[in-house]
């Protein structure tokens, strides 16, 4: 093994990580995350929260193991966006609040990043 596919490896099992441990902690916190989801307009809030934290798990857990890598990756894609938008509004926020948000974006933008890269390599 070469240190690009060390790297890669690695990049993955990290990456698809923090999809794996945001999933599962959605589950100790699904009162609030529902109410949130709710408050937002998204329709069955609690049913949508669960489907969409076994689906990040579990291609967070592709990614990690390497299988099936793009599409995981591209799905994880569309999850990240649509969290966003969902729960990351700061056009409709002040102050701290609004920074918060903010940054928020630009750490998935990141996220976001890394997962095409991660597509394009499987490809």
């Amino acid at each position: 093994m070469d240190y690009a596919e060390l790297l890669r490896i690695v990049g993955c099992v990290l990456l698809g990580g923090l999809f794996v441990v945001g999933g599962i902690h959605h589950f100790f916190i699904l009162p609030a995350v529902t109410s949130a989801l709710a408050a937002r307009g998204v329709p069955m809030a609690r049913v949508a929260l669960i489907a969409a934290s076994v689906f990040q798990t579990l291609a967070g857990l592709l990614l990690m193991l390497g299988l099936w890598v793009a599409p995981a990756a591209i799905g994880l894609v569309v999850f990240t966006v649509i969290a966003s938008f969902l729960l990351l509004n700061f056009w409709d926020m002040e102050g701290p609040e609004r920074d918060t948000a903010r940054s928020g974006w630009q750490t998935n933008l990141a996220i976001i990043g890394g997962l095409l890269i991660a597509a394009a390599q499987a490809l």
